[in-house]
C-alpha cells in the first residue's frame, strides 16, 4: 500500500527538501503541499492524505493548531507528524495532547523520516527521546476537569482506560481481564468514542491528567516498544512510545 503525505511548512526550501527525500522512497507518494496551517487544514481534507508532515511555526495558523483542527473525532484516519527545529518539551506536550502520533526535528537522519512515516501510516506513535519523566509529571500537575464522558464508562471501561494509559497493547489488556483481543479493541473503541478523542496518546494524557494514573517510572520506560517495519534504507534509532498492537 503506498502511503499518500502531505506536506505543510512555510519555507518553500523545506518542502522542496522533504519532497525530494521521499520522492524516490517505495511505498511513499507526497500528494500536495501548504504553506501555512489553514493551507494545511484545507489541503488534508480536500486530499485525504495518510499522513501529513507539519511543521510547528507557521504564519496565520501554526501547525499544532491546524492539527487539532484535523484531528477530531470522526475525522478520517489521518496521521500527523510534527516536525520542528526546536526541541522543547511545550511543544512534544502539546502534540500528545492533540493527538499527533509522532514528534520529530527536522535535522532527522532521511531514514527515521521514512520509517517514522511508515509506522504511524501503520498505526503506531513514535516520540524524539525528548519525552522523558519530567515531561510525563507534566501531564499530572496539569490537572483538569475530568471530561462529560468520563461518567459514561461502566466499570470495565475505566479498567481499560488505566490499562491504556500504562502503554498496555490489546493483547495485554486482553489477557488482563481474561477476554478475546476482539473484545479488548472494542472496548478500547468504545473508551475513546465516549471520551471523544482521537486515538491511544490522547487517551495516556487525559489519564494523566485527570488524575486516574500517576507517574511512577520514566515515560519511556512506562511504555512497550511498538513493532516497526525495517526502514528503506540504513539504521535508525527512533524512540516508539505507544503501542497499538
Amino acid at each position: 500500500m503506498t502511503v499518500k503525505v502531505l506536506i505543510a511548512d512555510d519555507e518553500r526550501l523545506v518542502r522542496t527538501g522533504l519532497r525530494m527525500i521521499l520522492a524516490d522512497e517505495p511505498g511513499i507518494a507526497v500528494i500536495g503541499e501548504a504553506a501555512d496551517g489553514h493551507q494545511a487544514v484545507a489541503q488534508a481534507r480536500r486530499l485525504q492524505p495518510d499522513v501529513v508532515l507539519m511543521d510547528v511555526r507557521m504564519p496565520r495558523l501554526d501547525g499544532l493548531e491546524a492539527t487539532r483542527r484535523l484531528l477530531v473525532p470522526g475525522a478520517s484516519a489521518l496521521h500527523v507528524i510534527v516536525l520542528t527545529t526546536y526541541d522543547l518539551d511545550d511543544y512534544v506536550y502539546e502534540a500528545l495532547r492533540i493527538g499527533a502520533s509522532a514528534f520529530l526535528l527536522k535535522d532527522a537522519p532521511e531514514d527515521q523520516l521514512v520509517a517514522a512515516i511508515h509506522i504511524v501510516a501503520d498505526g503506531g506513535s513514535i516520540f524524539a527521546p525528548s519525552a522523558t519523566r519530567h515531561l510525563v509529571e507534566a501531564f499530572a500537575v496539569d490537572r483538569r476537569p475530568p471530561p462529560e464522558g468520563l461518567a459514561q464508562l461502566t466499570a470495565r471501561e475505566r479498567e481499560v482506560l488505566r490499562l491504556l494509559a500504562r502503554g498496555r497493547s490489546n493483547q495485554d489488556i486482553a489477557d488482563a481481564l481474561g477476554v478475546s483481543q476482539h473484545t479488548a479493541r472494542t472496548h478500547v473503541a468504545h473508551v475513546l468514542d465516549k471520551l471523544g478523542l482521537h486515538d491511544r496518546v490522547q487517551a495516556v494524557v487525559l489519564a494523566y491528567e485527570i488524575g486516574i494514573v500517576r507517574p511512577g517510572r520514566s515515560w519511556v520506560e512506562a511504555l512497550p516498544i511498538t513493532r516497526t517495519r525495517p526502514p528503506a534504507r540504513g539504521p535508525r534509532s527512533l524512540t516508539v512510545l505507544v503501542s497499538t498492537a
